[in-house]
């Protein structure tokens, strides 16, 4: 039995009673948290749960519609983010916000810089990036542009920038969702240099290994309300997760042996650029099987994002094939791809996945809105549509219920990821293309997601996984390929895959073994 969280020190952080409504909806009903000075707090809990919206409050993105925040003891209104950041407050958002051409030192004073008369003082400006990074063990160069350095250090430079404005309580939303292991250690170790400074750390994360590893004390909401707060060191990440979802869950992918059958996509010397015209795929090579899994393993950044784009027909490829069961699709439209046995649950659910302004009904049925038994001689069969969806809604337990003519934007991230991997599911085609098919998802919901991509592969179809969670890369995958600088470097088995060596190999170095 875990103990609840008693501290006698004034909090950094109340938060009491939240109650947050969008019209009829109750986002938060009465939320408390607490946090105390110097130490990492988790919010853990579904998706829809309300971690989101309770952050967002005390950010000054939201108003709470009642209850009390208070700072260090006393009572604060957070009307706009400006409120947090003078109560010592600061956020780093799971896409970061940051200006890709400009500098390190011009994105972490932006808004702040020191002047010298009239003009800019850049040469102050970087000193003082400079002296705060070595302070906190966030080493970074203060000259590079944002867009030519990785992920984990535009994260630093996230945190850095919510240092330089004073922030002594710092959010992090998801903030380990596209770094490798080693750089998630790293992470963690800073956490900690930050927190035996006096400042306070909450992370709001689904991944229970992460919070076992880097928290103290863990708050459980569960469909908007208060559960309970946790001493870490005290409960495992089952319990975790049952409290979190209310039910037991089941962490192992149960996933019979299958002999691989005919190539469904096969990849051949392709090449291809990024925005800004720079080549980043360099000559890959890959092959997916009927009834294979093949799970690509890479740092963000390293072409996955471009292959994928590729092969469903978004971005064009400057040389190289793309055989769908023998078919040419590169530099084809998207719906060649879709009418040629190619389906893809996209990594940008917003941009690529949905139509938000649309109803929950309307996205399940985009690609096929034209054919029986959705619509007829050009009419839509409306009853045929909204069954679709009710069925839908409930058999991938997309949240709320009853949301089938609500927009797909009024979802929680979580939630449309379900309405998107529903959608693709059932399209049924030969190649299931998932990129990051749970990123934002409850360890619930990650145990639905993974039953219905193995579900694909049992019934003979090829799947290709690209996944930035070497935990589900590993225990997915009948073949692990990893990618680096726009190329495959390594192939191997899933089974028996060692997370360390992937580790290494990712980052451009060579496996232990």
């Amino acid at each position: 039995m875990s103990k609840e969280y008693i501290n006698m020190e004034t909090p950094v952080i109340e938060m009491r009673d939240i109650v947050k409504k969008f019209g009829d909806f109750v986002a938060n009903d009465g939320i408390n948290l607490t946090v105390h000075k110097g130490e990492i707090h988790a919010i853990l809990g579904e998706n829809g749960a309300g971690k989101s919206t309770l952050m967002n409050q005390l950010y000054g993105l939201l108003k709470p519609t009642s209850g009390q925040i208070l700072v260090n003891g006393k009572p604060i209104e957070m009307n706009n983010p400006r409120d947090a950041i003078a109560a010592g407050i600061g956020m780093v958002h799971q896409h970061f916000m940051l200006i890709q051409p400009f500098t390190v030192t011009e994105n972490i004073v932006l808004g702040t810089e020191p002047v010298k008369g009239v003009k800019l003082d850049m040469a102050t400006a970087r000193k003082n990036v400079e002296e705060l990074s070595q302070r906190y063990g966030l080493s970074i160069d203060p000259d590079a542009k944002i867009e030519d350095i990785s992920v984990s250090m535009q994260q630093r430079v996230e945190i850095l920038k919510a240092l330089y404005r004073g922030a002594d309580i710092l959010i992090l939303d998801e903030p380990t969702s596209s770094l490798t292991p080693q750089e998630i250690e790293e992470l963690i170790v800073i956490m900690r240099n930050l927190t035996r400074d006096g400042k306070s750390i909450i992370i709001i994360t689904h991944k229970l290994k992460e919070i076992k590893a880097a928290a103290d004390f863990c708050t459980i909401i569960r469909q908007g309300k208060y559960i309970r707060t946790v001493d870490v060191e005290e409960v495992n990440e089952n319990d975790l997760a049952s409290m979190m979802v209310g039910r037991n869950v089941t962490f192992t992918v149960d996933k019979p042996e299958m002999e691989a059958g005919d190539v469904v996509l096969d990849v051949k010397d392709l090449h291809c650029n990024d925005y800004r015209d720079v080549e980043i795929v360099k000559g890959l090579n890959l092959q997916v099987r009927r009834g294979q899994i093949v799970g690509i393993a890479g740092i963000d950044g390293n072409g996955q994002t471009e292959l994928v784009e590729v092969i469903t027909g978004l971005r064009k490829g400057s040389s190289g094939q793309i055989l769908v069961n023998g078919v040419d699709v590169c530099n084809k439209p998207p719906r060649f791809g879709f009418d040629h046995g190619v389906s893809s649950i996209p990594a940008d659910r917003q941009k690529h996945g949905l139509i938000l302004d649309f109803s929950v009904e309307d996205n399940l049925i985009l690609q096929n809105y034209e054919e029986e038994p959705y619509s007829k001689k050009g009419i839509f069969r409306r009853d045929a549509i909204f069954s679709h969806a009710t069925e839908s809604i409930e058999n991938y337990d997309i949240r709320p219920q009853n949301s089938e003519r609500r927009p797909a934007g009024t979802l929680s991230g979580g939630n449309q990821q379900k309405v998107i991997i529903a959608r693709e599911v059932q399209n049924d085609k030969d190649l299931l293309i998932a990129v990051n098919p749970t990123r934002g998802l409850d360890v619930g919901a990650i145990e639905y997601v993974h039953k219905y991509i193995v579900e694909q592969r049992n019934k003979g179809k090829a799947v290709l996984l690209v996944s930035f969670e070497l935990d589900e890369i590993m225990s997915l995958s009948d073949t692990i390929d990893v990618i680096f600088d726009g190329k495959i470097v390594a192939s191997m088995p899933g089974k028996g895959a060692n997370e360390n060596d992937l580790g290494l190999l990712m980052a451009g170095g060579k496996a232990n073994g």
